[in-house]
């Protein structure tokens, strides 16, 4: 069976249609069927790179203020302040971090940067080791341990969740003025290591730890702390880093209760230096400067979530 195709030509000359010729049905079925396939083939891949494309689309975004500031940290001040700005990276990225790193600069008491990321890093470390420690004791007594009005020292302890260090910062400041922690990193941590939330966490997942590890741990006579030591701590790696990650972050982007406790250069953090780069009265912001600190304000953070991202995602899926 064969089926003629000039019927269906428009044409009223058939010359003009020379693949609309006599072909067998099945040989059209086929390729019919084939086209078809084809097109269903692309749809599917469509379908799946759309969700990328779209992914991509939004993350460039994202990234967009980040390219932004190193093209500014590239350049010098006199391209930062023509028209039009520069879309493309420059060749002074290296130079300004020198500036800044070693020299020093004057909106910043001609302190280099590099002493503030001492400050910066040396502050989140012990804000988030302190949140972690305090946190893990004060979830073992309250899991492990029977005491009067347990329940009510834990409310107690959530309760802070509602007395941010900004709505305390008055009381607080007198009293580590009164012991003489002024410009001093037991000022600057002490009173952010208390961590309700971190409590919380690790309280949440001790309670679901059976308790035949606890029975076992009694009957081979190890006492609470060894149990903790060699038990609960291994468990809670993931938690422990997961929780470490966000503290540290929480402690270098620390900003108000730093420019309260501290009234030396020596003592000042890197988000105060930006500040003080951003915040002159009767200069021109050097935004290629600002810039440069940003990034390099950014590293840290960003080292210590690459470093811990396997146990920061398991400690969440858990």
């Amino acid at each position: 069976m064969s089926i003629d195709l000039d019927c269906f030509s428009t044409s009223s000359s058939p010359q003009s249609r020379p693949w609309l010729k006599a072909m067998p049905f099945h040989v059209l079925l086929n390729q019919l069927t084939r086209y078809k396939s084809y097109a269903v083939k692309v749809v599917e891949v469509g379908a799946r790179l759309l969700p990328h494309a779209v992914l991509c689309i939004f993350v460039s975004f994202m990234f967009l203020p980040l390219y932004l500031a190193l093209v500014a940290a590239s350049h010098n001040a006199t391209a930062m302040m023509q028209a039009p700005l520069p879309l493309w990276p420059g060749a002074m990225l290296l130079s300004n971090i020198k500036a800044v790193l070693s020299d020093g600069l004057v909106a910043t008491g001609g302190e280099p940067v590099a002493r503030m990321l001492v400050n910066s890093l040396v502050m989140a470390m012990l804000i988030a080791t302190g949140k972690v420690i305090l946190a893990l004791f004060s979830a073992f007594a309250l899991v492990y341990f029977s005491f009067p009005f347990k329940k009510w020292c834990f409310a107690l302890i959530f309760s802070t969740m509602m007395l941010p260090v900004e709505v305390r910062i008055v009381p607080t400041f007198q009293v580590i003025a009164s012991f003489g922690w002024l410009n001093t990193f037991a000022g600057l941590t002490l009173p952010l290591m208390a961590s309700a939330t971190a409590t919380f966490l690790f309280r949440q997942f001790f309670k679901t730890i059976p308790t035949d590890l606890v029975d076992a741990a009694k009957l081979d006579g190890a006492g609470p702390l060894r149990f903790f030591i060699d038990i609960l701590l291994p468990l809670s790696k993931p938690q422990i880093a997961a929780l470490f990650i966000i503290m540290f972050v929480y402690g270098w982007n620390q900003y108000l209760w730093p420019l309260v406790i501290t009234t030396d250069t020596d003592m000042a953090t890197i988000v105060m230096g930006i500040r003080y780069l951003a915040g002159v009265a009767d200069q021109i912001p050097q935004w290629h400067y600002i810039m440069t600190v940003a990034l390099m304000a950014l590293l840290p953070p960003c080292l210590v979530v690459i470093i811990l991202q396997r146990w920061f995602e398991k400690g969440l899926m858990e």
